[in-house]
């Protein structure tokens, strides 16, 4: 039989119709894969009974013609979305033990879709992090391994989620990219990760980081993949008042293979110093790709770019300490007793949350705080407004923007955990598109000189994830990245 665990979620949904093979097969297949791969802790929770049942009752489906759109299909859910009465914990302390009595909206619409859900994947605390070592429930380690031999980060905060899918142990994720949390990811591990529009995929039920930022997104194993499981994830809820009531378009059917005539923008500031060689190189790899299969190139200029970082890291850390408030050991989640109410909060707090997110919290409450507010938090709002502009501008000069994904490959777990700057400079090409609210997809393009994955971001105009889509699809195509990680020689390590 078939390697279940390498198909795409377009050959298994085929295979799944001819009767090659069963739900129960494939889920078998990679509930299987993630016990071999226990090692890389990309689950929190692992469900595979819920799985099983969920295949039975897919087969069921298929069996007497009532297949949904994705049904059989493997899935790895971010532990940042609600499931009913499975363990959601936000890789947190704090919520350890927090077993929802609802389902996100997300969620519930996959599970409408006939999805399998083998568990809740790793994440940093809260999604604060770009490299999943802040999780209370231990660090993700990226199944790619470069040529020293250390362990890697996989990215994050959807460390998991996009781990996951690298070392094939589930078909697709679900992920949350707040600054970056699903593209940079999607970059280290090799994979393809999308951020939609803001506002396209309901908030309802995800634990919340930064409100005005915070938005669900796919990983896949090809862009196909991706723009399938996005669009299973997409729609109007009136239980999210971000959540745009715009109808959905076909996705998939956005993956024509033709860009001609299209103008794709190269912006100049995104030319950052200090970029490495193999990043400035990859980027001009992928312009010519581009240029080769018909676009037109476009330089394009983002003027406000390099505030980009302190904005987003005033606004982010605003939004998580109002947020955060509510774990008060009272209603949910952990408690810590103190002689009187006060203390309880205070033993709850810092006992259930992590470093990271203490200190998100503090810059938070500081630049939110009396005498400061006007001079963070209004004026970065008001320099959020200037760059949603520039990209708006730019967007009359262009169709779609491509940049690099990530500053650079993978990194070691612990290499810049003594530098939170250095740490948030990770975001440095992925936060100007979440402050403007655009889609944004990472595609897979080459290995670097170390054997490890880089990759490239295409963006594109508010509600216009087709474009991203489309010009997703040639690059995939151009690039004919085919490199998985040798996860049988990492678990052996």
């Amino acid at each position: 039989m078939t390697n279940l665990t390498n198909l795409t979620i377009t050959e298994a949904l085929k295979g799944l119709s001819a009767k090659d093979f069963s739900a129960m097969d494939i889920t078998n297949a990679h509930i299987d894969a993630m016990a071999a791969a226990k090692d890389l802790n990309c689950f929190i929770t692992e469900t595979p009974e819920l799985a099983l049942e969920q295949a039975k009752a897919s087969d069921k489906r298929r069996a007497s013609g009532d297949a949904l759109a994705l049904d059989g299909i493997p899935i790895a859910m971010k532990d940042l979305f609600c499931t009913k009465g499975v363990q959601t914990t936000a890789a947190s302390h704090i919520l350890e033990g927090f077993v929802p009595q609802y389902e996100s909206t997300v969620s519930q619409k996959l599970l409408d879709a006939g999805t399998i859900t083998l568990g809740k994947a790793n994440l940093d605390e809260f999604a604060m992090g770009s490299s999943n070592t802040s999780s209370y429930f231990g660090n993700v380690i990226s199944p790619w391994r470069d040529d020293s031999g250390a362990d890697l980060v996989p990215g994050g905060s959807s460390g998991g989620s996009a781990a996951a899918v690298a070392a094939r142990i589930s078909m697709a994720a679900t992920g949350t990219d707040t600054g970056g949390s699903i593209r940079q990811p999607a970059a280290f591990c090799g994979i393809t990760g999308m951020k939609p529009t803001y506002g396209r995929c309901s908030r309802w039920g995800v634990v919340a980081f930064a409100s005005s930022l915070d938005q669900p997104g796919a990983f896949g194993r090809s862009v196909e993949d991706t723009a399938l499981l996005l669009q299973a994830m997409s729609g109007h809820d009136p239980k999210d008042s971000t959540s745009a009531n715009l109808p959905v378009p076909d996705f998939a059917a956005a993956l024509t293979g033709d860009i001609k005539g299209l103008k794709i923008g190269i912006p100049k500031e995104y030319r950052v110093d200090g970029m490495p060689e193999e990043i400035e190189t990859e980027w001009q790899k992928g312009i010519d790709m581009l240029k080769n299969a018909g676009a037109e190139i476009v330089d394009i200029s983002l003027p406000h770019t390099k505030y980009a970082l302190p904005v987003y890291y005033v606004i982010a850390p605003a939004e998580c300490s109002s947020n955060l408030a509510r774990y008060d050991g009272v209603r949910y989640g952990l408690r810590v007793e103190g002689e009187d109410l006060n203390a309880t909060y205070e033993n709850t707090r810092a006992e259930g949350f992590g470093d990271e997110v203490k200190r998100r919290i503090m810059i938070g409450t500081y630049a939110l705080s009396s005498g400061y507010y006007d001079a963070y938090y209004i004026k970065a709002q008001k320099v959020r407004r200037l760059i949603s502009q520039d990209f708006m501008s730019a967007f009359e000069k262009c169709d779609a923007l491509l940049t690099p994904t990530a500053p650079s490959a993978a990194f070691a777990i612990g290499e810049n955990e003594d530098d939170p700057i250095k740490m948030y400079l990770n975001d440095v090409f992925t936060v100007p598109a979440s402050l403007a609210g655009l889609p944004g997809m990472s595609v897979p393009t080459s290995l670097n000189a170390k054997g490890l994955p880089l990759g490239l971001q295409i963006l594109g105009r508010p509600w216009d994830e087709e474009t991203v889509l489309r010009v997703g699809g040639v690059l995939e195509s151009a690039a004919n990245f085919t490199a998985i990680p040798n996860i049988n020689a990492k678990i052996a390590a």
